[in-house]
C-alpha cells in the first residue's frame, strides 16, 4: 500500500466520524508492532493538508518483559519530528511472575490503557488513536458472537468520562493486508512482541477462524465489515453528513 492510499483511507473515517478536531493533540499509542507505526506515519502525513490543525506525540508502555528493542522507533519518531514518550511499567511481572494469569489478555489490555491514558493526560492530550484496523473490527465483532453472545465491535471513536479523553480509530477502513503492504514498501521498524501470550490468543484463534472462512467463502470479510457498519451497533456514532 502506498501513502497517498493510506492517506485516503485515514481522511475518509476522520471524516466520516469526525475523529479530528482544531488543535487536538493526539497521544498515538505505540507497541512497536506494523499496526501502530503505520498509523504514526499515516497521521504525520495528514497533518501536513489535513484542514484542521493536529499535533501528535507518541507513546509506548513497556510492559517489563524484556527484549523490546525500541531505538529504531525512537529513530523513526525522531526523523517525523515526533516527541517519543516510553513508560516503564512492571506489568508483565504482575501479570506472569506474581499472578500467574492464563488468561492474561484482558487485565493486561485494562493496565496497558491505564499507564497511557495517564500519560497522556501529563502531556496535556485530548485525544488517543489506537491502530485498530478492519480486521480486528471484524475479529472483535466475531469473538462477541462466540464468546458473549451479544453482536459488539469497539466504535469509531468513544468519549472516556472519567479522564475526559477521546479514543479514536483512524485506521478503520484500513485492511491488514494493507498494513502489511504498507510495512513492506516503506521498511518500517518493527519490534517484534516479547510476549509469551502472542499468537496463542482467542484473538489469534478467530482471526485463522475468518481466513478459513475467507477462504472457503469468498468475500466473508467484507460482509462481516459490513454487517458491523450497517448493525447499528449501541454507542456507535452516525455517520456524519
Amino acid at each position: 500500500m502506498k501513502m497517498q492510499r493510506l492517506l485516503s483511507l485515514l481522511r475518509q473515517a476522520a471524516d466520516n466520524y469526525q475523529m479530528i478536531d482544531q488543535d487536538d493533540h493526539i497521544a498515538v499509542g505505540i507497541s512497536g508492532g506494523k499496526d501502530s507505526l503505520t498509523l504514526l506515519c499515516g497521521l504525520h502525513s495528514l497533518q501536513r493538508f489535513y484542514p484542521k490543525h493536529f499535533s501528535l506525540s507518541a507513546i509506548t508502555v513497556d510492559l517489563g518483559l524484556g527484549n523490546l528493542d525500541l531505538e529504531p522507533i525512537k529513530a523513526l519518531c525522531h526523523s517525523l519530528d515526533i516527541p517519543y514518550h516510553v513508560i516503564s511499567t512492571d506489568i508483565g511481572t504482575v501479570l506472569f511472575d506474581i499472578r500467574k494469569e492464563s488468561n492474561p489478555c484482558s487485565l493486561c489490555a485494562k493496565m496497558r490503557k491505564g499507564a497511557l491514558n495517564q500519560k497522556a493526560l501529563e502531556l496535556g492530550c485530548n485525544k488517543i488513536a489506537y491502530a485498530h484496523h478492519r480486521d480486528d473490527l471484524i475479529e472483535t465483532a466475531l469473538m462477541s458472537l462466540i464468546y458473549e453472545g451479544r453482536f459488539h465491535a469497539f466504535s469509531p471513536y468513544t468519549h472516556l468520562d472519567r479522564t475526559g479523553l477521546t479514543v479514536i480509530r483512524p485506521m478503520l477502513y484500513v485492511s491488514e493486508a494493507d498494513v502489511k503492504g504498507f510495512r513492506n514498501r516503506y521498511q518500517l521498524p518493527v519490534c517484534k512482541n516479547p510476549c509469551p501470550m502472542d499468537g496463542h490468543t482467542r484473538r489469534e484463534y478467530v482471526k485463522n477462524l475468518i481466513r478459513t472462512l475467507d477462504r472457503e467463502n469468498p468475500g466473508v470479510k467484507d460482509r462481516l465489515f459490513s454487517a458491523v457498519m450497517n448493525g447499528h451497533l449501541e454507542g456507535w456514532p452516525d455517520i456524519c453528513p
